[in-house]
């Protein structure tokens, strides 16, 4: 996994769209309606090069042999006073063709271990209540803190339930 900077999330916003485009074509519920345009997804990720160039949010991107992007995971940072102890899990994601061997937990390791290296203490995520997603954080040591019925839209625009998970950075998986 290696951290990107500002500067690589733009110019490889192309890439790490089409990721974003397949996930949701995969039914991720990951804030997007299918079908994802490849060019709306690519443009929302040049917009958070922004965050990226400002500190607000960190991106790990999984490169295959042919440099091709197959997963990402952020952590967002906050920038309030109160709460700089804290980051959410954002946009864990693993293209189709790389799922079940294992790069959705090394992207989860990889923030989980990023984030208790900067002093960050807490980290939290939300994710479809009843998504496979769930099982990962949960085997990798995450609580379930809830769940909020009709939380947001899956890809195909049904009303779902999102599960609140938080984790300590450091913590052993339960």
């Amino acid at each position: 996994m290696v951290r990107w900077d500002a500067e690589r999330v733009r110019t490889r916003s192309g890439e790490l769209g089409d990721l974003l485009a397949d996930t949701v074509a995969g039914g991720a519920s990951v804030g997007f309606l299918a079908p994802l345009d490849r060019a709306e997804a690519a443009a929302w990720w040049r917009r958070r090069a922004e965050q990226v160039a400002a500190g607000r949010l960190a991106v790990w991107a999984a490169l295959d042999g042919t440099d091709r992007v197959t997963g990402t995971v952020g952590l967002d940072l906050p920038d309030k006073p109160n709460s700089r102890h804290r980051a959410e899990l954002v946009k864990l994601m693993v293209h189709r063709s790389a799922r079940g061997q294992g790069l959705g937990r090394r992207l989860l390791a990889t923030a989980e271990e990023a984030a208790a290296s900067a002093g960050i203490t807490l980290l939290h995520l939300d994710t479809e209540t009843g998504s496979p997603a769930e099982h990962l954080y949960r085997t990798a040591g995450w609580t379930r803190a809830g769940t909020i019925p009709d939380y947001a839209a899956d890809p195909s625009g049904v009303l779902r339930g999102t599960t609140l998970y938080y984790k300590r950075p450091g913590s052993p998986p339960g």
